[in-house]
């Protein structure tokens, strides 16, 4: 049952749960969890679909994923207000309507691909092909910042390469991931794509399943191992994307004015809740107040509410947990003496607000610098010379992104060459694409996703070797 009550974030009995509306707090239903036999039931379906599924003729995959690809368009407004009202973020800006976007362009591209077999030798006496195969029935599990794109990536080239999909969508964003499968299941055969629901335990169960083939995981560091502990049980193939503490350096003399709009965005786009965005900035001793200038002075335009009022475009925290971690960061800054440069105004609503803060006379060893704080805080960190910038960027946990900005691209490109992360941008921070590969590095997680490489990681290569 749907209701709009304000509620705090409490929870009902252990088999339901409450997802909330992050800007206002109003309920808008009861989540409950899939039971085990449920998921035990779903699997079995799933595998007999697969296997119908994987039998059509690869061109009619095709065409099936193009015109999921349109339902999704035509869609678009209405899943997009389901995105604002559950996850938060707005509609306008690089927000809900931006997400639904990327959902059609990353169900365009893996389905117009093609990843024929290979001859990969041949001389007089043989001749080997490697042979893409499904896996089988794929685990998705889809985290809460971006919950239909990110779910997109993990069900859409999946379902290219002719397996079937059980997605488990975060327990904060249920709602909004249910309509989109609804809208994918008006177009695709019977019981190729499934969903359940509810806290960490179901995905779990699934996770662990003897049937489950291959897992997808976006989420957390501590999460991520808990999945890999789950695959032991399965021998399921892995693709972890596990978050980033992502560093930015701009090289000495950058023209700021020519870059500004990139690095507020590549800092707080869906409010800093986005797995490769600019988390740490590393700024040349010289040119550290001219930058926090430029960066105040921007964010102090930039509008904050309720994403579904016009002309807003920076939202709410999407949970009360994300809320209180990142406030403890904001605390213990205050408590080391840190240089509030910027904070700006809080809207007079209910909502998980945190305003944009920029934090200086901070430095690694810090928690806002070493800690993933994955809001809309970021850490400025000065430095005297490019590899003390390089070797502070290096030293994280994480390696998922990275950037450098300079007008000097000979110079960025040197320095992009020694940061350890699955990509480094120049100029621009998490500018992913649907024909790039896109991974992390250390324990940001293994495996990549997007273009033919992502294609490649939910099959198993098959190899016939033929004696001539």
């Amino acid at each position: 049952m749907e209701n709009t009550s304000v509620a705090q974030e409490t929870h009902t009995p252990d088999t339901q749960f409450l997802s909330l509306n992050p800007s206002n707090l109003e309920v808008i239903g009861e989540v409950t969890n899939t039971s085990r036999v449920e998921i035990d039931t779903k699997i079995e379906k799933a595998k007999k679909a697969q296997k119908l599924w994987a039998a059509r003729p690869d061109a009619e995959r095709k065409e099936i994923l193009l015109k999921v690809a349109e339902a999704l368009q035509q869609n678009s407004k209405e899943l997009a207000e389901w995105i604002t009202r559950e996850q938060g973020k707005p509609l306008n800006g690089p927000g809900a309507n931006f997400e639904m976007q990327g959902c059609v362009g990353w169900t365009q591209v893996p389905a117009s691909l093609d990843l024929p077999e290979e001859i990969v030798f041949e001389d007089e006496t043989r001749k080997d092909i490697v042979y893409r195969n499904p896996i089988g029935v794929v685990a998705a599990i889809a985290p809460w910042n971006w919950p239909l794109m990110i779910a997109i990536w993990q069900i859409i080239p999946s379902l290219r390469m002719g397996n079937a999909v059980i997605i488990k969508p975060s327990e904060y964003t249920t709602y909004c991931s249910l309509e989109m499968i609804k809208v994918i299941n008006s177009v695709l055969p019977e019981d190729i794509l499934q969903v359940v629901t509810g806290r960490g335990e179901v995905g779990g169960y699934l996770t662990s399943h003897p049937e489950i083939g291959k897992i997808m995981f976006t989420g957390s560091i501590a999460t991520g191992k808990k999945v890999i502990e789950a695959s032991a049980k399965n021998m399921a193939r892995l693709t972890l994307e596990c978050g980033g503490n992502d560093a930015g350096i701009i090289l000495p003399g950058l023209d700021i004015a020519k870059h500004i709009e990139g690095l507020f965005w590549g800092a707080f786009l869906n409010m800093g809740q986005t797995c490769a965005c600019l988390k740490r900035l590393y700024v040349y001793e010289n040119d550290y107040e001219k930058v926090v200038k430029a960066l105040a002075d921007y964010s102090s335009h930039i509008p904050m509410g309720n994403g579904a009022d016009e002309g807003i475009v920076l939202g709410p925290i999407q949970n009360k947990m994300q809320y209180d971690k990142i406030q403890d960061l904001i605390r213990d800054s205050e408590n080391i003496g840190a240089d509030f440069i910027f904070k700006g105004q809080k809207p007079d609503l209910e909502g998980y607000f945190i305003p944009v803060t920029l934090i200086g006379n901070v430095d690694n060893g810090d928690r806002i610098v070493d800690e993933e704080q994955f809001g809309p805080v970021l850490p400025i960190i000065t430095y005297k010379t490019v590899d003390e910038a390089i070797s502070k960027a290096n030293d994280s946990e994480n390696g998922l992104g990275a950037s450098v900005w300079s007008d000097n691209l000979d110079e960025a490109q040197k320095v992009a060459a020694q940061l350890e992360a699955g990509t480094v941008w120049i100029n621009q921070h998490g500018a992913i694409h649907p024909f790039v590969p896109f991974g992390g590095a250390k324990q940001s997680g293994y495996g990549v996703e997007f273009g033919i490489e992502g294609l490649k990681a939910v099959t198993v290569p098959k190899v016939i070797s033929i004696k001539k």
